[in-house]
């Protein structure tokens, strides 16, 4: 910058050209002018005055002239200055339509979205993502004019530095095509949808974020865990996309170990860790890590503490010689490593920590112990397994020695992370009594090494000497090192510890739990949680059914799955009066000699005899004679006396599934009964028919309410016969509400893919195509249901729909291609079911 920048009459020119009179923008005016002017080239200014000119002159307030004026100069350092007409264009745009009020947080997240994206190419495509939500979700009346704005768009520009945080560009463009194409005609819908308070934007969230996914690794961590440390235990995900302001943090209770549902990988300055051997840099950590390609070398803000001085390098992870790597380049270390280090530390609390009464101890004592604690349990791992140093060095912060001011700050957590951090440098460097040397490590009988960490504040060393004579001694104990890091802080502490401003920076280690095993306590105060408290149900309240499960639905414009879409209750059908199916079936007691004749061809001739049965049809006579002659003799006899028979040569499994819709409440054409009554009679017949073939056969019923409510209603199960309590239920058969067929397909083949048999069908019983309450488009749920089909067809089942809609030629084959027969002549539907299901089966 030349002098004259500063001096008055050249402020006084940029304020002529900037031309805007809010007393606000006059206070600030110099300091964004000083930012601006070590920012920005003369064009750049030009450009950025004229820029802020034109938006105070939009007629919005001063918000976004302030917003402009404070952020652009920070963005334009992040993605050029030739960015600015883009930016501006947007902004007219935004003027011209009904969308004036979403200029302001537009501007206001523009520089951290633009040092998120670091690129003007990045930055063009947000910007159009933007307009393209603007334009789609503005509200018009009859189709001309657009008169009101769109709803969602300010909450998705202020949540827009915190969606590129978690998901790239084309993951946030997928993310709002979902809430634009799922929520446009609901206005408060789609508010929630994009300010991340409805559950559909959460999980469409968490498919489209990036890093290693828990759910992908976690077969790799349970063997990790069982093959490594002998140990085993449920790993239970939790989100960091919404909780800013508390970052949870890994831990464990009885239910699990805590994980975060996703890991970035960890982008690690190689010369911030000096690791180095007879003079040349070592990589501090090497599993499946590798510098990463493409991108230029990442510079030190400042020299590493230690940098230069001697150390010593020791094993490398999975016993893999330490890679040389040049000062300054990164070192991405994965997801799943990142995973694998908080893992090992969490099983090291579970096998060498002890809880301690915590009563009596300060905030700040405990911070101290669960410190010290930490370090105590991180030794004893290296000593297990020794490239674990490798990767806890690689992860855990290095802060300087003299970033923190004692006299403004309190500097607590920066002195216990300098010692956390001096006290794993020198893990494994100086001996370890379970033998004699550490390959890469020096002889035991030598003193700490303080090179390896270079911090020379005398305080640190004195303790860093002690832990590890304590060490040295053997595993020691969560007692004896609580009292060393007691201590510590009556050593060490200094009134300016009770400050409210905390010094943060580099003391965060991430891979660490949040130590809530440490501690308990006789008496309960204000600051404990009774974590361990049972949730009770109230004695009066009785539960009813089965907790939702949830299926993904097909979205046939996106070509995407919605996922957890549908909740689908299970329960068991009301009962009625099982005489009413005795009845109906003596109604049809002709047709049901003619079936019988048919069945009688239909099953297997060739029976096999099941022996050593303690209940059976039949005596088996071989054996009841030796054991009549065990018990003449004294023996214990054999009980197994009897024998039953199976068939052999047909195994199938078969549902059938019948929609319970509303409209089955209609009369049918041609016949004074229900379109309900007759499906109920002919089920009646089906499932007396299959129960005399032998077959495995289940029979349930659905209806819909919206997605949120699909009513899955169990008739008969694998397990029962036909019997009284199967009649009784399928006599008390209700229609109502709608028709979400593929949420219920889903949900059945859930039940009859886990039969074991060699042949699986699934018969769907339907009056009409798919729908519901809830959807406007007739084609979403049709083209779902065909998607099911393709579920069950890759899950070895067969599906076969019977449709009672005349126009169903219009749609049925859509879903299921040829699968399907549509029966015209409802009235004669109790003849026609069981004929079509022997013809399917025989």
């Amino acid at each position: 910058m030349t002098e004259t920048e500063y001096q008055h009459p050249l402020m006084a020119a940029y304020w002529r050209q900037l031309d805007t009179r809010f007393p606000k923008v006059e206070e600030v005016f110099e300091d964004v002018m000083a930012e601006a002017l070590s920012l920005l080239t003369r064009e750049g200014l030009d450009a950025y005055l004229e820029a802020g000119r034109v938006i105070g002159k939009l007629g919005r307030g001063e918000e976004p002239i302030l917003a402009f004026l404070e952020k652009w100069p920070s963005a334009a350092k992040a993605v050029g200055e030739s960015a600015l007409p883009a930016v501006m264009a947007l902004i007219q745009r935004m003027q011209k339509s009904p969308n004036g009020r979403a200029i302001a947080p537009f501007l206001q997240t523009l520089a951290p979205v633009a040092r998120r994206l670091q690129s003007q190419a990045q930055l063009q495509r947000y910007l159009d993502v933007t307009l393209d939500f603007m334009e789609r979700t503005t509200g018009s009346i009859h189709g001309h004019h657009t008169t009101f704005p769109s709803p969602g768009l300010p909450d998705f520009l202020a949540q827009a530095p915190n969606l590129l945080s978690q998901l790239s560009l084309a993951g946030l463009k997928n993310w709002v095509e979902y809430g634009i194409r799922n929520y446009g005609t609901h206005p408060e819908r789609q508010k929630d949808f994009f300010s991340l308070q409805s559950a559909d934007s959460r999980a469409v969230l968490q498919r489209e974020r990036h890093g290693t996914l828990l759910a992908d690794v976690e077969h790799k961590l349970d063997l990790y865990l069982r093959g490594l440390w002998q140990d085993g235990d449920h790993l239970v995900p939790y989100s960091t996309a919404f909780d800013e302001i508390r970052k949870p943090i890994p831990y464990y209770d009885k239910l699990g170990i805590r994980l975060p549902d996703v890991y970035d990988d960890f982008i690690s300055p190689v010369g911030c860790i000096p690791c180095t051997k007879n003079g040349a840099q070592s990589a501090p950590y090497e599993g499946e890590s590798q510098p990463i390609p493409g991108i230029a070398p990442i510079l030190p803000t400042h020299p590493p503490v230690g940098a230069g001085l001697p150390a010593i390098t020791d094993v490398a992870i999975a016993g893999k010689p330490a890679p040389t790597t040049a000062v300054g380049e990164t070192m991405r270390i994965p997801g799943i490593d990142r995973y694998r280090a908080v893992l090992a530390h969490i099983v090291g609390h579970r096998r060498w920590s002890e809880a301690q009464i915590a009563d009596n101890w300060s905030p700040f004592q405990r911070m101290a112990v669960e410190f010290f604690e930490d370090c105590r349990i991180e030794t004893l791992l290296i000593r297990e397994y020794p490239g674990l140093r490798r990767l806890f060095l690689a992860l855990h912060p290095k802060p300087l020695e003299g970033a923190c001011d004692p006299e403004t700050t309190s500097c607590l957590r920066h002195r216990m992370a300098m010692l956390s951090r001096a006290l794993l440098e020198t893990a494994g460097a100086h001996g370890a009594p379970y033998g004699e040397s550490n390959v890469g490590c020096a002889m035991r009988t030598a003193p700490p090494d303080h090179s390896r960490h270079g911090y020379a504040d005398p305080d640190l060393r004195e303790f860093v000497e002690r832990f590890h004579a304590i060490m040295d001694q053997g595993e020691s104990s969560t007692g004896e090192i609580a009292a060393l890091a007691l201590s510590y802080v009556a050593k060490t502490r200094r009134q300016s510890d009770q400050l409210a401003k905390i010094h943060f920076a580099d003391t965060v280690v991430d891979y660490r739990d949040d130590n809530r095993q440490l501690w308990k306590f006789i008496e309960s105060g204000d600051e404990e949680e009774a974590f361990d408290e049972k949730r009770k149900i109230e004695p009066d309240k009785e539960i009813h059914g089965l907790p939702p499960r949830h299926y993904p639905e097909w979205d046939y414009a996106s070509q995407t799955y919605r996922p957890d879409w549908a909740s689908v209750y299970a329960a068991l059908h009301p009962s009625g009066n099982p005489a009413d199916i005795d009845r109906l079936l003596a109604k049809h007691g002709a047709l049901a000699k003619q079936l019988k004749k048919m069945l009688d061809l239909l099953k297997p001739q060739d029976k096999v005899r099941i022996r050593y049965q303690e209940e059976g049809s039949e005596l088996d006579l071989d054996v009841a004679i030796r054991s009549l002659i065990d018990f003449k003799c004294g023996a214990t006899p054999d009980p197994r006396i009897n024998m039953s028979h199976r068939t052999s040569g047909r195994d199938i499994a078969v549902l059938l599934l019948l929609d319970l819709s509303e409209s089955l409440n209609e009369k049918a054409v041609g016949s004074d009964q229900t379109i309900l009554e007759l499906s109920q009679e002919a089920v009646s017949l089906l499932a007396w028919a299959i129960e005399k073939l032998g077959d495995s056969f289940a029979i349930a019923g659905f209806h819909s309410n919206t997605r949120h409510d699909v009513r899955y209603l169990h008739i008969k199960g694998y397990g029962e016969h036909f019997n009284d309590d199967v009649k009784a239920r399928l006599a008390a058969m209700k229609a109502g509400y709608s028709t979400r067929m593929g949420a219920a397909m889903r949900h059945a083949a859930h039940y009859l893919g886990a039969r074991p048999a060699d042949k699986k069908l699934m018969l769907i019983l339907t009056d009409g195509m798919p729908s519901d309450v809830d959807v406007h488009d007739e084609r979403l749920l049709i083209e779902d249901a065909r998607q099911a089909v393709k579920e069950l067809d890759q899950q070895g089942i067969f599906p076969y729909c019977i449709n009672l809609d005349p126009k169903a030629d219009e749609y049925v084959g859509d879903i299921f291609g040829h699968q399907y027969t549509v029966i015209d002549r409802i009235e004669r539907l109790p003849e026609r079911l069981p004929q079509l299901f022997m013809a399917l089966t025989k």
